[in-house]
């Protein structure tokens, strides 16, 4: 079976790409490559595909024609504008997040026994991100909004009988590879070459359900699957702990041995203040359990900088 990914040389693209295809998939890759963070870190995620035998597409979700879809069983869709920025336009997100959801739709619906997986985002439920999938969305961010809206135009397509889809609503992801805005990286980059790291102001004391890389693929995976199960859901995906920021940064620098310096920004306005994932239904349903600790999990990505990025590569 054939395996399309979205997104296919960002951080979880990645990821997954060689996941599915250590276990004997096809896999092949779209992604448009664009500059919302240095684009030199996913051209080496390209490298990397490209040399474990993925197939390439630099392809514009909102505006480029689509390669050829009709040998393709799924689709994993993870292209997005990401974030919940105070630079970023209105505009990139419906563009990046709706339009390009849209034009894939379309070019999807055409394909016979398609299963489509829309990869959605914790930030739909808004400020606090704690209840199951029932809990009704409150998104606080053009992130959330536009994220949501991709979200519902996948799920009208499965309930008109256009395809068979599935949503993932992912929450906090964090490990190799993640975009260098986030927490994590510039964290990791803090301490390994004393650096001052910058947080948001109140944030020390938010609650994110920090989930590893390795476990969300694996989560994908676990829905692919068991396909018939999951048709038509929408699952919560990532661990059920959930740790403050400060906690994160002293685990860090408990493994690392050092103390990061902080410097303080202003808050972020719709930054969520609590995400804890109820992952009993997917737990149920499907049987997928996360696995991987906090500590573990930023040991693999502490030595992964090490030996990969550290006076090798600006991941900034």
């Amino acid at each position: 079976m054939k395996i399309l990914i979205t997104g296919a040389c960002g951080f979880i693209g990645t990821s997954l790409s060689l996941r599915l295809k250590k276990h004997g998939l096809t896999v092949v890759g779209i992604d448009c490559l664009n500059a919302y963070y240095n684009p030199e870190l996913k051209r080496r995620n390209a490298e990397v595909l490209r040399a474990n035998g993925i197939t390439l597409h630099a392809t514009d979700l909102a505006s480029d024609d689509f390669p050829t879809l009709d040998d393709v069983g799924v689709i994993v869709h993870l292209a997005a504008q990401p974030g919940i920025s105070q630079t970023t336009p209105w505009e990139d997100y419906h563009r990046n997040n709706i339009l390009a959801t849209h034009r894939l739709l379309q070019a999807a619906c055409a394909i016979k026994n398609l299963r489509f997986i829309n990869i959605a985002t914790s930030s739909v439920y808004g400020l606090d991100a704690t209840g199951s999938e029932e809990t009704a969305p409150k998104p606080a961010s053009w992130y959330g909004v536009t994220k949501l809206a991709a979200e519902q135009e996948v799920l009208a397509a499965h309930r008109s009988g256009h395809l068979s889809a599935c949503s993932l609503r992912l929450f906090s992801v964090f490990g190799e590879r993640e975009r260098p805005d986030k927490l994590f990286p510039r964290l990791v980059r803090a301490l390994m070459e004393d650096s001052e790291l910058p947080v948001f102001e109140g944030s020390l004391a938010h609650r994110r359900s920090f989930s590893y890389v390795g476990d969300i693929c694996e989560g994908i995976a676990s829905v692919m699957h068991k396909w018939p199960d999951a048709a038509g859901q929408i699952f919560n995906i990532g661990t059920d702990k959930s740790f403050t920021t400060g906690e994160a940064i002293e685990t860090a620098e408990s493994i690392t041995g050092k103390r990061v310096k902080i410097r303080q920004l202003p808050a972020r306005p719709g930054d969520q203040t609590v995400t804890q994932a109820n992952i009993d239904k997917i737990r149920s349903v499907l049987g997928w359990e996360p696995r991987t600790s906090l500590r573990t999990g930023l040991e693999s990505m502490i030595a992964w900088y090490a030996t990969d990025i550290k006076g090798k590569f600006d991941w900034s």
